[in-house]
């Protein structure tokens, strides 16, 4: 069966007049009614009912139609996706990240993208685990990094790698000089922390891990930017709490890092997305995400020319 008759017979369902329909596919009418009496004869059956007063579909050419359409969409739909392969993949992935996995994992991964996807537009956004999820929620964010698997069940995760958590205090502090610090000691000293619902994983990890050494935090401000939580505890004596990873970059803001010790709170970095909505630029980008894999938190480290 030919495609220009299923076009010519849907043309002619569309305006039920031959002359219309002609015109609308610039053939002469003597040929289009020549294409329809070819179809009807190869599907056995009249599919449209002409008069000089009118021209109407048959009940069977009613129900060809439906079919007739589905083809052609299909066809249609073939001809775009082989000229999509053939121009590569291309469009814009919006991801937000944590600044373990904007170190750690986000630099090899976008690399194997951009080799394999030169066309791809990534745009990043560094964010608390939070925002994020509220992010991938609104359908402003593609993919995210963050700490802990989400719990909507409509976002998917892949765990990545794990970071453990230390405390920061500016260079007078008096724990500056200390080799590490035990959570318990965690209750004698005052600290600057930030609101749950910016990084819910840490935040549990870090309280959890206190009270199980028996005492709590004495927190004097919450403060949920990274950068202006070091600057209150450059100035005063307070101390605040980050992933070791983003600590390992704290002597260019005049911090000093010092380990937690006994229990140590662990973060678990997560990829997450939309488990329903995956596009093929997402699949493209989690394929990329799984061949750069392994990743570890010292990778970072290596990341930086000064260490």
């Amino acid at each position: 069966m030919e495609f220009r008759y299923l076009e010519s017979f849907l043309a002619i369902a569309e305006e039920l007049h031959f002359g219309r329909a002609a015109a609308k596919l610039h053939m002469a009418q003597p040929s289009l009614s020549q294409q329809l009496r070819r179809l009807e004869r190869e599907v056995g059956v009249e599919l449209v009912s002409r008069s000089p007063q009118q021209v109407r579909l048959t009940p069977a050419g009613a129900a060809f139609r439906v079919e007739a359409q589905r083809l052609m969409g299909g066809a249609a739909r073939a001809v775009e996706v082989a000229q999509a392969a053939a121009r590569g993949l291309a469009g814009e992935l919006h991801i937000g990240f944590n600044y373990p996995a904007g170190l750690a994992v986000l630099p090899r991964t976008i690399a194997l993208l951009r080799a394999e996807h030169p066309k791809v537009a990534v745009q990043l956004s560094e964010m608390r685990s939070g925002p994020q999820l509220d992010g991938l929620l609104a359908d402003e964010l593609d993919v995210g990094f963050g700490y802990g698997a989400p719990r909507p069940a409509q976002l998917a995760s892949r765990e990545l790698l794990s970071v453990p958590v230390v405390a920061l205090v500016g260079a007078q502090h008096p724990w500056a000089r200390r080799e590490s610090i035990s959570m318990l000691e965690l209750g004698e000293r005052p600290c600057v922390l930030f609101r749950r619902e910016q990084s819910p994983a840490m935040y549990d990890a870090i309280v959890e891990a206190v009270a199980r050494a028996g005492t709590q935090l004495k927190v004097v401000a919450e403060v949920d930017d990274p950068i202006a939580a070091g600057i209150v505890i450059s100035a005063r004596p307070l101390l605040c709490f980050a992933s070791a990873a983003r600590a390992s970059r704290a002597s260019a803001q005049g911090l000093v890092s010092v380990p937690l010790t006994g229990p140590v709170p662990q973060l678990a970095v997560h990829a997450v997305w939309r488990a329903a909505a995956t596009s093929d630029v997402v699949a493209a980008f989690l394929d990329s995400l799984a061949a750069a894999a392994p990743f570890t938190w010292r990778d970072a480290e290596r990341l930086d020319p000064a260490s």
